[in-house]
This record gives C-alpha cells, structure tokens and sequence, in this order.
C-alpha cells in the first residue's frame, strides 16, 4: 500500500517536472542563446589579444582592463551616465505627472491617452530621430518661428549638442517611464487615500505620503527602462549629438565595426553590464525593502 502511495507521489512529481520544463524550456532555451552565450563570448574576449587585422587571438592579457580605466574612457562613461541621468530625471518630470493624470480620465479616454503614449513607438526610431534633425537645425521649424517672432536675431545652434542628445533620449524613452508608473498608481487602493483624508491629511500631504511611497517601486522600474537604454545608445549621440557626443555606446560600437580592437571593446561592454547588473540589484533591494514596510504596515 505504501509503495503504491509513493509510486503515485512520484508519478505525480513527474508529470509536475515535465509541466515546468515545457514551460520554462523556451524560455531558458531563449536566454542561453541569446544572453548566456554572448555573454561568456564577451567575457572570453576581454582577456584576449587584438588580432593583427582585427578577431581576437592569443595570449591572455590583462591589457585591455588597464587600458579602460585611462582618464579619456573614464570621461566617456561618466558622461555617459550623466546624460542618461539627466534624461531619466526629465522623464521622471514629465512622465509622473502623465500617467497621474492620465489615470484620472475617464475610462474611454484613458485608452486613447495611453494610446497616444505609445504612438511613436510605431514609427521607426530612425524616422523620429531623423525628425528631430529636421526640427533643430538653423533652417528648421523652431529657429525659424524665434526669429519671425522676434524672439532672437539669429538662429541658435540647438543640433549638434548634448542639450540636442538629451532631447532624443527624452523623446525616444519618455513611454518606458510613463507606462509602469501609471500601473503603479492605477493598482494603488484608492481607500488608502481615503483614509489620509478623513485623518485630516491634506491632498498634497496624502500624496507625498501614501501616493509616492506605495508607486515608488514602479518608478524606479521606469527610471531603469529609461536609463539602460540610454546609456548604451549610440545612434542618437551620433546624428543629434553630430559625433560630439560621444557615449559609451559609440565607443563599444567602434571598437567592434572601426577600430576593429574586440578585446578591448569586449572589456568596455562587460564594463557596462557590470555597471548594469549592480543597478538592477540596487533596484531589487530598495523594491524588497519597500514591500517589506509596506507589508509590516
């Protein structure tokens, strides 16, 4: 009877392991090609030697690290991380406010305003970052309505410039910072706010002190799907930014494509992933943190 009920259990088991593994499966099957494996390629790479017309080749070094932590890339990565801060803090402006807003609309129009949100996302980036191109240069829309308002006398120089690379960042990202934070406060329990009130809270207060604490987490979701994508892009610093900009994404993409130097650049992207991977876990710390208080609460 014994062997019959474990036999059962073990059956039982079996067809669990085999439920998960058919789920899971294309899943894992999904990140060990295209994350684990190009992951332990870049890895090997970094410890490698510039082959003489570009690969990689023997002997093991550990060149290619020290060479990274010379001033001149050192400077491109905090630039980096700072024009992608300052995209992020600017999307957290516009973006907390958006999605405050848009889950105060009524149902039908609530749809149509995350519609529009996302609406740029279906034209190709190139499209709209050669758009913004258009609309900054000398000749373009912005310079010529200052200039036949008398606003300036002359044209200002708005392309080529970090001010310019931050305005495409912003655009591009701005929908990744808005999205998860109106779910956040779309699931935010509207009797919690009720409660702040009739304890004689006023609106401002209820929201510093039950609307922010309880959507932080979603915010700082969005503030990481706006701030990754930044810092490894490389396509608007080189046509808003006019090659001089220079972030750390460029400076991956020509080491691989121009200098030809994989090592090296192999370093620079494990760098970034690093760097990444530390942000995430910042992230998942002050999330756990945050939904601990709010449970003991």
């Amino acid at each position: 009877m014994a062997s019959t009920v474990t036999q059962g259990r073990g059956a039982i088991r079996r067809r669990a392991l085999g439920a998960r593994a058919a789920f899971l499966g294309p899943g894992l099957l999904y990140v060990t090609a295209f994350m684990t494996i190009p992951l332990l390629l870049v890895l090997s790479y970094a410890f490698l030697t510039r082959g003489r017309f570009g690969g990689v080749e023997l002997p093991v070094t550990l060149e290619n690290f020290a060479r990274a932590l010379d001033p001149i890339y050192l400077r491109v990565l905090w630039n980096s991380i700072l024009i992608s801060s300052i995209t992020t803090l600017l999307a957290l402006l516009i973006g907390y406010p958006t999605a405050y807003a848009i889950t105060r609309l009524p149902a039908r129009w609530r749809t149509v305003a995350l519609v529009l949100v996302v609406l740029p996302f279906w034209t190709n980036f190139l499209i709209r970052t050669y758009a913004w191109i258009v609309l900054l240069n000398s000749e373009g829309p912005i310079n010529k309505t200052l200039v036949n308002w008398g606003l300036i006398d002359s044209p200002l120089e708005l392309l080529y410039t970090r001010g310019a690379v931050i305005v495409g960042l912003l655009y591009a990202y701005l929908p990744l910072m808005i999205l998860p934070i109106y779910a956040s406060v779309e699931r935010l329990d509207r009797s919690l706010l009720e409660a702040a009130t009739n304890l004689g809270a006023s609106k401002f207060r209820a929201f510093f002190d039950v609307t922010l604490p309880l959507t932080l987490p979603g915010t700082m979701i969005g503030a990481i799907f706006v701030f990754v994508p930044s810092l490894g892009n490389f396509i608007v610093p080189e046509l808003l930014g006019g090659g001089k900009t220079v972030m750390i994404g460029n400076l991956i993409r020509d080491q691989f494509l121009k200098a030809r130097d994989w090592p090296f650049g192999a370093v620079l992207a494990l760098i970034m992933v690093l760097f990444l991977a530390g942000l995430f876990a910042a992230q998942a710390a002050v999330a756990r943190r945050i939904n601990g208080r709010s449970a003991r609460a």
